[in-house]
Parts: structure tokens; C-alpha cells; sequence
């Protein structure tokens, strides 16, 4: 499948912003320039142009960005083109002073800054749908313009009250009565009981923030806020020319949202990356970064795009490295390895000013094209050219990962075990690590009552806190059917109301699993205890150890130490015609890697490349091409089963060098 229609190619290019230039057309022209010289096919306009596309109320000056389209289009590149909504004008805050977001402490913030905007204004909504039509009517139907861009990185809550009365309605609908919300909420602790819907308000560090029922609501209602902002842009552009599609871009380990729920309302998934590449091993970046491409290609089930990444290096962080020789290719193709249709760019060219001056971009302040940055990203152009067979392949995966913003969002809140420490992303990280590093593929699915499970043969469910779209019976019958679960401490504990299950733990799933959960122990950073094999192995336990009563499981490995010694840590269980495994601690790197080595026995998943790897060298295959991937800073020779040929090169052989960094995308001949 193609993300893009109307250009169903690799995208290669970045956040443009010539309204920065316009009194500068010898660089507007230089661009265009050096655009083909890098192989850019691609650029996203207008993402923060609000203030120049409509100086004043009503006054829309459209013919410079027509302009700019135009130029680019005779020359080949393509448009995705932005509403501009995340970031208001001045004239529209100074006029109508409601449109500006009210904080966490009811106070209501001035003008400055981008997504300062409360999306229940009703001026607001009214301005950004004239706008965004004004847009529509006049570009949606060129051919250069191939997708919509909708706002900028969507982010923060607003407390105004128009936002309130929003909630109380929100939460209305929901319950239907304050007997059933009173309920769910368990309001008879602290008598915070409500009689009256007006006296309910946002959680909030003035009034209400012990109420975890209170709190989870809201980040549920605050998704569906931006959900609504969101559809109201689409049907707005899409009500001119509905075959254009829409996208919004997401952010790396953002949690006000639940992306998975946000997907639902857009036609592709983008999202930006920024990588902290050479501050710590490479492969530890790039385990996490590439389970974050997979998760991305997981929310809507198909390839996605790389909407932001730099070719350089940040401006924003607290060590700001460049990237080391190798490393821009390398990272641009481990997304598209992971399922990405493009790699691009923030931004094109460095501005003169502001807050992002200094950020990374293809053609820095001398405006020069001899630059090592401009020569790397040349090479990533290129590279997508001699790759345009891999492009809308899916990534084929037959194990997934269980991950859910609402559980991460009750693990949070948790006033139990690690508190404020639970390391749930990171704790999915590790497990998905552990396939990543093997060749597995790995998909992601959250608990929503959509969620199918047949497909796979294998599932990961880690910290699995809170259980809801009846997930248990879903589990239940994967394992019946032949499916192999993993499921870790800590699971089956709450319901989606954030209300303890009455009765044995893991909920639903003693039966399945043979066992139930009794105990949580929780260890100091200064702690550990040991996990024993039969065999004599050994691993190291770190920060939970749950204690288990078996109930027909086998005992895989035990405690080694505490009053708990001699009891299971890890169990299998034969149930149907599946297994059900339980991991009752968290065990540290290098033994959750044996945890694997006895989980993936006799499972025989489908791998990348069936040969090993050295440490730090991983292969990840999407469609036909298998991306061979060198995050080690030293040559690494790489000897395989029979000759491949190098889709970059043209090399075909059976053995490999890969340079420091370096990568190869090999086809079996």
C-alpha cells in the first residue's frame, strides 16, 4: 500500500519554512537548487505560518505560499501541506482572550509559545476551520500537494472553564448518573463524594489530585479533546477534497494522549525522532528508537512516515552530540527497516533567529552544499531511490507486545510497589529488545475491545497492571487455540475504573496461568535476589519480586534467596493447546535474555537472518530486504548461509564487511 496516492515513492525531505525568507528570493531560489541536488522529492509547508496567511481577522494572504508550491512543483518536489493551527496570531489573542489555554493552577496564560490554545474556544475552532478552508479551497486539489499536515505535535490540557463544563459533560455521557460515577471514582474514601455535577473539577495540585479514578478520566477525556480538535480539521479539509489524506505528527514518549485511540482519526500515522545518538552505547538508542518506529507502524497497522528527524544533530537537549560518520544513514534506514515510508527532516534550512537557530538542518547558515551534513543526506537520497521495491511493504510479525496508554497511565498514578517508578515503557523495552536483538519481528496492540490476537503465535504482556476490552478472555482463548503468552508481575490487578479486582490475581487468568499471585515484594536500588534454573544457572532479580502460589504450573526457576527462596519465578503452564508462561520478577538485562533463551525453545518464529550476530550488530527484514545493521564503532564481518546481494551496492556475496555504523540491505538471490 502506498501512504501517498498521488506520489507513491519514498518521501525524502523536511519541514520547509520559506515564509522566513521571503525578502531573500536569491535563497528561495537557491533551495529549489540545492532540494535536487540532495535527491529532496518532499517538503511539509506552513506548520507555524498562522500570522503571515492571515495578518489580520479575515485578511488571507495566500498567493506567496502559492507561489512557493508552485516553484517547488515545477521542479519535481511534492507539498504536504499544514494547517497552521499550532500556533495562533497575536491579533487573535489580544482580540478574543478566551482562545489561550488556562493552566494546571486555573490561571490563564498570555500570548507566546506554540499550542497555546484551549481546543473547546469555540472563536477558536471557528477561526482554524476558516483557515484551514480558506487552505483547502485554494491548494487541495494541486497536484503537487499529496497530504495534509493537521497542527504540529499535539500536546497539554486546558483548564478554562469551558474545558470544565466539557469534563462534567464528558463524564455525563460516560456514566449517567453520579450514583455510577460515585461509584467508579470509590468516592466514599475521604468523603469526596459529588451530588451535583457543577462540583466536579479537573484534577489539579489546587484542589483534587488523590482521586486516581478522577485523574485516569481525565487523561481519557483530555485524548478525546484532542481527538475532536483533530476531526474537526480533517472534515474541514476533507469536506473540499476528501482523497487527500490526513496526518498528524506524534512524539517519542509522549503520554497526555492515548495514540492509539488518535490513530483511529487520521489516515496515516507520522511521527519524529530524535534519537540521542553517542551519549550512551549505540545499541541501547537504537533498541529503543526502533521499538518506537514499531510502535508507530503498529497503532494503525501499516507502514508509516518519518515526519521529523535531524540531520545533524538538536539544539533542545542537554548534550546536543552530532551525529558520528555512518550514523545518518544508518538511523534513517533502521526506520524505514522498521516500516517507515519516508525520512524527513527539521529542517531544511537554519533560521536566524529564535528558538531553534541552532537546531540541525540540511543547509546551515553558510548556505553551503560541500558540508558533510549535506553530503550524508545525499546519500539518504539516493539510498531510497535504489530502494523504491521495499516501499509499502509490511513488516510481517508473528509475536506481538501488549502495550496500553491507559495502563501506563494507572502504573503512574499506582500508590503501591516502586511508586512513581514502575518503568513500564522501559520494562516493554527490555522484552522488546530481547526479539529485536534475534531477528523477531514485533507488533504492538493495545486493550482496546478491537484487539485480535489470533494472528500470532506469540504475546507479551509486561506489567499488564490494569485489565480492560476484556482482554482476559481474549488471552484465554489465544492460549486455548495454540498461542504461546508471557505474561509478567504485577498483572490483572485493577479494572479500567482503576478499582481493585476482588479475588485472585492475575484476574481472569489463575486457571490459565496455574497459579495465583499473592505477594509483591519490592527491592532497593541496592538490592537484588537470584533466579535459579534447575540446570545451575543462574540470574540476577531486581526491584519486584512477586510471590506465587502454584496451582498446577511448573516451576521453571525459583527464588534464591529471602523468605520466598525455593518458590517459583518463573512458571509455564499447559492450557488448551497453548502455554501460559508467568514471570513473577524483574530479572536484569542479561537474565531476562535467558528468560528468552527458554520462552523461544521450540517456538521456531520466523527471523530475520538465521546465523548469528556479533553484539550491537542487528537484522531486521521488511518485506524481502533484510536491513543489516552495525551500531558497534568498530568494522564488523558478517558471514551468511548462502550469497545476498547489497540493494545500496550491488554487491552480492555471502560474507559482508560493515564499516563503523554501517548498514546493508540485503535481497536473497
Amino acid at each position: 500500500m502506498s501512504l501517498t496516492p498521488k506520489f507513491p515513492v519514498f518521501l525524502h525531505g523536511g519541514d520547509y519554512n520559506p515564509d522566513q525568507w521571503l525578502d531573500r528570493p536569491d535563497i528561495l531560489q537557491r533551495d529549489v537548487e540545492l532540494m535536487e541536488k540532495a535527491h529532496v522529492n518532499c517538503v511539509s509547508l506552513g506548520i507555524f505560518s498562522w500570522a503571515l496567511l492571515e495578518p489580520e481577522e479575515g485578511v488571507y494572504q495566500l498567493d506567496w505560499l502559492g507561489e512557493i508550491i508552485d516553484r517547488l512543483w515545477q521542479h519535481g518536489i511534492r507539498t504536504i501541506l499544514a494547517t497552521p493551527s499550532g500556533a495562533r496570531p497575536a491579533w487573535m489573542a489580544q482580540k478574543y482572550p478566551e482562545v489561550l489555554r488556562v493552566d494546571a493552577h486555573f490561571r490563564r496564560r498570555h500570548f507566546g509559545e506554540r499550542h497555546n490554545h484551549c481546543p473547546s474556544s469555540p472563536v477558536f475552532r471557528e477561526k482554524t476551520a476558516a483557515i484551514d478552508r480558506a487552505l483547502a479551497e485554494r491548494f487541495a486539489s494541486h497536484p503537487a500537494v499529496i497530504l495534509w499536515h493537521l497542527s504540529n505535535e499535539l500536546s497539554g490540557d486546558c483548564f478554562c472553564p469551558l474545558c470544565q463544563q466539557r469534563f462534567r459533560e464528558w463524564l455525563q455521557r460516560r456514566y449517567g448518573t453520579l450514583d455510577a460515577l460515585n461509584a467508579a471514582w470509590w468516592t466514599g474514601f475521604w468523603s469526596m463524594r459529588y451530588t451535583d455535577w457543577q462540583q466536579i473539577e479537573p484534577p489539579s495540585p489546587e484542589g483534587q489530585m488523590s482521586n486516581l479514578g478522577m485523574r485516569l478520566d481525565w487523561r481519557r477525556f483530555s485524548t478525546d479533546q484532542c481527538r475532536d480538535f483533530i476531526r474537526w480539521e480533517r472534515d474541514t479539509v476533507q469536506a473540499v477534497n476528501p482523497e487527500l489524506p490526513v496526518t498528524v505528527n506524534l512524539m517519542h514518549r509522549f503520554w497526555d494522549y492515548d495514540y492509539f485511540a488518535l490513530a483511529e482519526d487520521i489516515d496515516v500515522v507520522s511521527w519524529d525522532s530524535y534519537p540521542e545518538w553517542h551519549t550512551k552505547p549505540e545499541i541501547e538508542t537504537a533498541a529503543e528508537y526502533g521499538m518506537w518506529h514499531d510502535m508507530m507502524r503498529s497503532l494503525k497497522d501499516q507502514p508509516f512516515l518519518l515526519m521529523e528527524s535531524t540531520p545533524s544533530l538538536v539544539n533542545w537537549k542537554d548534550v546536543n552530540k552530532l551525529k558520528k560518520p555512518g550514523m545518518h544513514l544508518l538511523s534513517s534506514l533502521q526506520a524505514v527497516a522498521h516500516g517507515s515510508d519516508s525520512v524527513q527532516y527539521f529542517q531544511w534550512r537554519k533560521g536566524r533567529g529564535g528558538a531553534e537557530m541552532f537546531h540541525g538542518a540540511v543547509v546551515d547558515h553558510s548556505g553551503r552544499d560541500d558540508t558533510r551534513t549535506f553530503r550524508q543526506v545525499t546519500e539518504v537520497g539516493l539510498a531510497l531511490e535504489k530502494l523504491q521495491a521495499v516501499h509499502g511493504a509490511p513488516v510481517e510479525a508473528q509475536c506481538c507486545i501488549l502495550y496500553d496508554w491507559e495502563n501506563r497511565w494507572a502504573l503512574d498514578m499506582v500508590q503501591a510497589a516502586r511508586r512513581g517508578d514502575m518503568r513500564y515503557t522501559e520494562t516493554v523495552t527490555a522484552h522488546w529488545r530481547e526479539l529485536w536483538k534475534r531477528g523477531i519481528s514485533v507488533d504492538f496492540r493495545d486493550l482496546r475491545a478491537c484487539t485480535d490476537l489470533s494472528r500470532y503465535r506469540l504475546v507479551i504482556a509486561p506489567l499488564l497492571f490494569m485489565l480492560r476490552g476484556g482482554i482476559e478472555e481474549k488471552l484465554r482463548a489465544f492460549v486455548e487455540g495454540g498461542g504461546t503468552l508471557l505474561m509478567t508481575c504485577f498483572s490483572g490487578v485493577v479494572n479500567e475504573d482503576d478499582l481493585a479486582f476482588l479475588g485472585d490475581a492475575p484476574h481472569g487468568l489463575t486457571d490459565v496461568l496455574g497459579l495465583r499471585a499473592e505477594e509483591l515484594d519490592t527491592l532497593g536500588d541496592d538490592e537484588s535476589n537470584e533466579m535459579r534454573f534447575a540446570d545451575g544457572r543462574c540470574g540476577r532479580l531486581i526491584r519486584l519480586c512477586e510471590v506465587v502460589v502454584p496451582q498446577g504450573c511448573e516451576a521453571v526457576a525459583v527464588y534464591g534467596s529471602d523468605y520466598y527462596a525455593g518458590q517459583p519465578c518463573l512458571t509455564r503452564h499447559a492450557y488448551g493447546q497453548g502455554q501460559a508462561w508467568y514471570l513473577a520478577a524483574e530479572p536484569d538485562a542479561a537474565s531476562l535474555g535467558v528468560v528468552y533463551d527458554e520462552l523461544l525453545r521450540g517456538l521456531s518464529l520466523p527471523r530475520a537472518l538465521n546465523v548469528p550476530l556479533p553484539e550491537g550488530v542487528v537484522a531486521v527484514r521488511r518485506g524481502s530486504a533484510v536491513f543489516l545493521q552495525n551500531y558497534t564503532g568498530t568494522r564488523q564481518r558478517i558471514g551468511l548461509p548462502h550469497p545476498f546481494r547489497d540493494l545500496l551496492t550491488g554487491q552480492e556475496a555471502a560474507e559482508f564487511l560493515l564499516p563503523a555504523f554501517g548498514v546493508a540491505v540485503l535481497e536473497e538471490r
